[in-house]
């Protein structure tokens, strides 16, 4: 069984017990979120249910395991031959989320 969600602006395939790193979330380590932005949803018996553009009464439960900033990103600018430069750095804060399971009709 999996889902499709939706949160910070992306999409991501999850399934119960997948780690999973999303845009920074404004919950503190260790306690749970809920995403109700379900696009998609196989289950095990083989039907899927698809969106439009959202499924309701379906959830994705989850636990935030750790809040952290991303690696390094280098944003430089330059036009040649005319002594312009410009150097900037970029570290985007993350949340690392442990699915935990899939909730039907809640």
């Amino acid at each position: 069984m999996y889902a499709i969600i939706e949160t910070g602006g992306k999409q991501y395939k999850v399934s119960p017990g997948d780690i999973l790193t999303v845009e920074k979330l404004d919950i503190e380590e260790g306690e749970e979120v809920v995403f109700d932005k379900v696009l998609m949803l196989k289950a095990q018996e083989g039907e899927s249910v698809i969106g439009t553009p959202y499924i309701e009464n379906i959830k994705v439960r989850g636990i935030v395991i750790e809040q952290f900033r991303g690696k390094k990103i280098i944003v430089f600018k330059y036009r040649p031959k005319k002594h312009y430069r410009r150097k900037r750095g970029h570290r985007q804060y993350l949340s690392r989320v442990k699915i935990e399971e899939v909730l039907y009709g809640s």
